[in-house]
């Protein structure tokens, strides 16, 4: 009888096979998916395997998947006089974001979604959770932007790695509760006409060169602070969000709304003021924090790396 015989190498390179065999098995287990205000470059998104389900934006009387928006018409109608609102997804795009997940041999699913107090894309995720054919966790993550991208990332690493969906929920949240993460903002007027932050808040944006500094505090956007003219403002804006680090190894986001200067401007302010923080993502924010931020705003997130 003939013996098969393997080298050492060739040893080593079965084991390794079938350890990644096995790895992207184990990813495939648990599910993460998002909605389109994480603001989560396409390629990152993709990179992780998180399955990003857009919001809607209507403008006039037209409504479209943010994904496919015209961006140039969207910051045109946000500038001229066109009614412009979003909506929160339909059920049957969670349902079928769930589906084609549990096509691919998911097992379970995690979806963090942007704050139930600004929006009602949770209780759409929900009902179409309570339909899913594999068991889906509907988590609202408080937040929005880069936070709940970054909250996102944390739960799709940990799935990566093979961790149990407890585990999971419970590593997002501990990232999402270290997120430090302010917008700035030309004018509180956009989120006045939303009903996003009320008309008392509003006011504080209202003298000639106050530019506000935004937060989100118990799932609402909240006014922070404030500053004379744009350039003190981001300065601030980097101090307030970097002081807030405690010294942690964190990665930065910049999310910007057709203000590529004052992104670029931000990072060079985080490079000078705080050294040690790597390079940003800059990224423009969704067309759903377009239409309720407006044309300028700003946004710098730190997360634990």
């Amino acid at each position: 009888m003939r013996l098969l015989t393997v080298s050492r190498s060739g040893l080593n390179r079965l084991v390794l096979h079938h350890l990644l065999a096995n790895l992207r098995v184990m990813r495939q287990r648990l599910a993460i998916v998002t909605d389109s205000t994480a603001s989560l470059p396409g390629d990152v998104a993709a990179r992780f395997g998180i399955r990003v389900v857009p919001l809607q934006v209507k403008i006039g009387d037209q409504v479209t998947n943010e994904d496919r928006l015209d961006r140039a018409g969207l910051l045109a109608a946000l500038r001229g006089d066109v009614p412009v609102a979003t909506a929160e997804p339909s059920s049957s795009a969670f349902f079928w974001a769930y589906q084609e997940a549990a096509e691919a041999g998911a097992e379970a699913i995690i979806s963090i979604h942007i704050s139930a107090r600004l929006s009602r894309t949770c209780a759409a995720a929900q009902s179409a959770a309570d339909r899913s054919s594999v068991p889906v966790r509907v988590v609202d993550s408080q937040t929005t932007g880069m936070s709940l991208g970054f909250a996102a990332l944390a739960a799709a690493r940990a799935a990566a790695a093979g961790h149990a969906p407890g585990d999971v929920l419970a590593l997002a949240a501990g990232q999402r509760a270290h997120i430090n993460q302010l917008v700035y903002v030309d004018t509180l007027d956009y989120l006045r006409r939303g009903g996003r932050i009320g008309p008392a808040a509003a006011f504080l944006g209202t003298a000639l060169s106050i530019k506000p500094l935004l937060g989100v505090d118990g799932g609402q956007i909240v006014p922070v602070t404030r500053a004379r003219g744009t350039r003190r403002a981001l300065s601030q804006l980097v101090e307030l969000v970097g002081r807030g680090n405690g010294g942690r190894r964190v990665q930065a986001a910049i999310e910007h709304i057709d203000a590529p200067d004052r992104a670029a401007e931000t990072a060079r302010l985080l490079a000078r003021r705080y050294p040690a923080i790597p390079e940003p993502i800059v990224t423009p924010s969704s067309a759903t924090l377009a239409v309720h931020l407006g044309p300028g705003a700003v946004g710098l997130a730190l997360s634990p790396s």
